[in-house]
């Protein structure tokens, strides 16, 4: 049976028996999708019939792996137990294997994941008459519209940036390059602290390639990243307790959230597969920047 007969089955159980509102169907409907696409890329194109504990415990690791913040993770796992109870009762399958699927116990507890709304809060914070609020608004939408770790922003260099083709390349862990896909928020402040902020500066020698400088002219430190976000959050009045890394598990989570393809989040965020007998294959790369720029709250600018 295919997917979109299975959905659209589920979809008729929700509104019809169980009374479900437009927006539940809805998210119902999308965490079925989000497992589909996972189950066809992981096991060469497995029916959702055929789907195993185990195989449901994976997509678990793997969307914790890729940001997906807890209170997300819930409702995902959620939809997908509605699902499997409606499969029961059709007798498409004979046992349900999510019967006893939990949330994974996690080794450390997910970075905090901000809102939108957050976001904008903590950006209406930076004081843009100050070279350092310039630059520090540029920094806040590259680690929220590109998902990067701190240290792949600090090293991030002018000749990395391919804003025609909105992308950045980006170094990360192991020195593996990436292209990830950069929205018009992020390429607009990047570029006013380039041309009005950084061409100021008394470069040192050895940084003349690198984005985001001090005031005396070399790159910025790890801590001090960590230092803008703190501040910056503190004068938002945020009660949370919120690092860099929060904006890359924002990043995940937003996209997701919207519909992404799990996939090219993982692809974006650079990670590796959660199984060790196979690689995901590198994703075509518009393909990439179509869904960033699609789903990415930012994208548009």
């Amino acid at each position: 049976m295919k997917k979109n007969s299975l959905i659209s089955g589920f979809t008729a159980y929700l509104q019809l028996e169980r009374s479900l509102a437009k927006n539940s169907i809805e998210a119902y409907s999308a965490d079925v999708d989000k497992l589909y696409q996972f189950v066809t890329n992981e096991y060469s194109g497995k029916s959702l019939l055929k789907v195993t504990l185990d195989d449901l415990r994976n997509f678990l690791v793997f969307i914790n792996q890729i940001g997906v913040s807890p209170r997300t993770q819930a409702r995902i796992i959620s939809g997908i137990k509605t699902f499997f109870k409606y499969l029961l009762l059709e007798d498409l399958i004979t046992s349900d294997p999510s019967e006893l699927l939990e949330a994974p116990r996690l080794g450390r507890k997910l970075p905090v994941t901000l809102s939108i709304q957050e976001i904008d809060k903590i950006e209406e914070c930076i004081d843009l008459s100050k070279a350092e609020g310039t630059r520090n608004k540029a920094i806040i939408e590259t680690l929220y519209s590109c998902g990067l770790r701190v240290t792949e922003l600090c090293d991030l260099k002018l000749s990395n940036l391919y804003f025609d083709e909105q992308y950045v390349r980006v170094i990360g862990k192991g020195d593996k390059e990436r292209l990830v896909p950069i929205g018009s928020s992020a390429i607009k402040f990047i570029t006013i602290y380039i041309n009005e902020i950084r061409n100021h500066l008394d470069i040192q020698r050895g940084n003349e390639d690198v984005i985001f400088l001090n005031r005396r002219g070399k790159k910025l430190t790890r801590v001090m990243i960590f230092t803008i976000v703190k501040n910056l959050v503190s004068k938002a009045g945020i009660d949370k307790v919120v690092s860099p890394h929060s904006f890359r598990h924002s990043f995940a989570t937003h996209l997701v959230e919207g519909g992404a393809d799990l996939r090219a989040v993982q692809e974006m965020l650079g990670h590796e597969s959660i199984t060790t007998t196979e690689i995901y294959t590198h994703l075509d790369r518009e393909y990439l920047r179509e869904t960033i720029l699609s789903y990415h709250p930012r994208a548009k600018g």
